[in-house]
This record gives structure tokens, sequence and C-alpha cells, in this order.
């Protein structure tokens, strides 16, 4: 468990770089964008370093339209010993995501949705997208893993951004089941990797190299906000 160890303190250390709360969503009229954003493991509630540093960068290049925050409603725990427990956290997280993301496409239909999520929260996003339950569920756990997001809902969707999101190397190794992005959402989804990422870039799992906490300053931030802002 070491490899979780080094993950938590580094991704811990991330979140404590932004003091600021972040603003949620409020009773305020249809926001033109919407960033629904699940922070990486063990960081406070909020969207975490990396998810703070993202909006900051879309925000700056909005042109004027409004943009609010929605950060995925999950502890984020770092309790991966926990098994079946640990898994409920993270499932929990998919259902408030998707039920976040299908209640803002029928409420405020003309608001562009771009989900988002660092290392953890990038593989939560990651699975909010599937187009159906992953087939490594076993079987007496699938009716516990919410069911995919309507069809529909993917036009409400502008953009996923994805950083630092485990690979599924990473995944299997760890006895978690693969991502695989809904085809739906695969065209207007990136996913960054630092160079050396060794959570993300498909390498035997092992102790994440300081390339996992760059992507606060390595540019990623910004050019996933271009990403976002060119599918708007």
């Amino acid at each position: 468990m070491n490899v979780i160890k080094v993950l938590v303190a580094g991704v811990v250390s991330i979140g404590a770089v932004v003091s600021a709360p972040v603003p949620v969503a409020s009773a305020q009229p249809c926001p033109d964008v919407e960033v629904v954003f699940a922070r990486g493991t063990a960081e406070p509630p909020g969207v975490g370093g990396v998810g703070q540093a993202f909006v900051d960068a879309l925000n700056a290049r909005a042109g004027g339209k409004s943009v609010s925050v929605y950060p995925v409603n999950y502890p984020a725990s770092s309790d991966f010993g926990a098994g079946i427990e640990f898994a409920r956290t993270f499932v929990d997280g998919i259902r408030d995501a998707g039920g976040h993301i299908e209640s803002t496409a029928a409420n405020c239909p003309n608001t562009r949705i771009v989900l988002g999520g660092y290392s953890q929260g990038a593989a939560l996003a990651g699975l909010v997208t599937s187009a159906a339950i992953p087939k490594e569920v076993p079987a007496e756990y699938a009716s516990y893993v919410p069911k995919p997001m309507p069809a529909e809902v993917a036009n409400h969707v502008a953009a996923v951004t994805l950083f630092g999101t485990p690979s599924n190397q990473f995944l299997t190794e760890n006895g978690a089941p693969p991502i695989r992005i809904g085809p739906l959402y695969a065209p207007k989804t990136i996913q960054l990797c630092a160079p050396d990422d060794t959570i993300c870039n498909g390498a035997p799992s092992a102790p994440p190299t300081f390339a996992h906490m760059a992507y606060l300053t390595n540019g990623m931030t910004d050019q996933a906000a271009d990403f976002a802002v060119s599918h708007l």
C-alpha cells in the first residue's frame, strides 16, 4: 500500500495550495457554463487544487460567459483497504455527479456542462460517461452501480477534462474496473497525463512520481481550458 500512501500525501499537498473556497452553484439563473469537477484523493471538499486551477483558467477564457461550479459530493477517501466500503464511497460519487448532470440538463437546457476530475476524481468522472456498467463489476454488486446517463444528456455536456486518470493497467492491478469513456463523450474528452506520471501512463503499478502532482504548474490546466472553450 506504499503506492497509495505516497499518492495521498502528494494530493493532500496539492489541495493545501488552494485556500479560498470554490464558488458553488447557487439559486441564481442558469449559468452559461457549469463545471462539474471531482477532486483527488484526500483533498478537502471542493474541487481541489487542480480543479480550482482549471476553473480559473476556464473563467479567464470564457469571454464574458457566466461560469458556475459544482464540486462532486463524495468523500475522495484514502481508505483503499476498506474494500467494498471504499467502493461504495466511489460509486456514491458517480451517482452524485451523474444525477447533478442530468438535473442540470433538464432544468437548465441551455447550460453547457464541463465534466472533469483529477486522479481518483478523474476515474470517477470517466466512469460517469460510461455507456454500460463495467462488465468487471461482480453481479451481486451491479444493482448498486448507477445506470448510465440517458443518451440525450450527452448533448448538454460540452467537454470532459481529465487530469492524471489512473491507467487501466493501474486500475486492474489494484482490483478496480477499467475506465471506458462512452462513445457519445469520447470525441469531446481530453485526458491529460504528465510526462513520467506512472499513475496514468500505463506503467506497472508503482509509487507515483512527483509528475502526478505537477498539473498545477505544467500548463495542462490551461490546455484543458482551451479544449473546453473550443467545445462550448
